[in-house]
């Protein structure tokens, strides 16, 4: 892959808590620079992007919902989804009920997915966090079956808040159970260009990244996401 190409499956993501309107600008005029594939920012940042982005329309503003525990509910999910989408987001990165889904309680986790999917309305495509560092393989299975049921676009591996974040075995394990046709995102510890290569090998389609900057100039981050 050359460098457009690289740049095309990067989500440039910027989550930390204490990042501040001009740190959240610049990461959007990057990702106009560079051509990501969008910026992944906090719901309260939304409109800094997009103000931005609003004339870019190949970069996406993706935001992150009941992040990073997943254990807000449903309804609550919903009007996140909704206000984020109003404010100018049309990717959402949804954490799941992981409590729920390690009770075996897949109803619940259905019903967060899919509130959030209803939410969107298809204005916005929806990728669901299932945070795989957390999860046996078991679980991972039965959170994509759950993710795919609900009408999700993508699966992604982590929040990168956890106690690990994406591997090549994990997205394997993912990419098998979704199929061809439902999109696959890597996230948490991508930091190179030979990591997004094992990731892509693996089955990935998207990865998340505060390091695609780095990553496009082939160079290696200490970044944590």
């Amino acid at each position: 892959m050359n460098n457009e190409q690289i740049a095309r499956l990067i989500d440039h993501t910027l989550l930390k808590p204490d990042a501040s309107r001009e740190a959240i600008m610049q990461l959007a005029r990057e990702a106009k620079q560079y051509h990501f594939a969008s910026v992944c920012v906090n719901p309260g940042q939304i409109e800094s992007a997009y103000e931005i982005l609003k004339d870019t329309p190949d970069v996406k503003v993706c935001t992150v919902i009941g992040f990073p525990l997943g254990a807000s509910t449903p309804e609550t999910k919903a009007f996140e989804t909704k206000d984020a989408i109003e404010k100018g987001a049309t990717e959402i990165d949804m954490v799941i009920n992981i409590g729920a889904l390690k009770d075996k309680n897949d109803e619940l986790v259905l019903k967060d997915i899919k509130a959030v999917v209803e939410a969107a309305q298809g204005r916005g495509l929806i990728k669901v966090i299932i945070e795989t560092c957390l999860l046996t393989n078991e679980e991972k299975v039965r959170a994509c079956e759950l993710a795919v049921k609900a009408g999700a676009n993508f699966v992604k591996t982590s929040t990168g808040f956890s106690t690990g974040g994406a591997t090549t075995d994990d997205i394997s394990l993912m990419r098998k159970t979704v199929g061809p046709n439902i999109g696959v995102k890597a996230s948490g510890g991508v930091r190179s260009l030979e990591d997004v290569n094992a990731m892509v090998k693996a089955g990935a389609t998207r990865v998340g990244t505060s390091s695609g900057i780095a990553i496009v100039n082939g160079q290696q981050s200490n970044s944590a996401y």
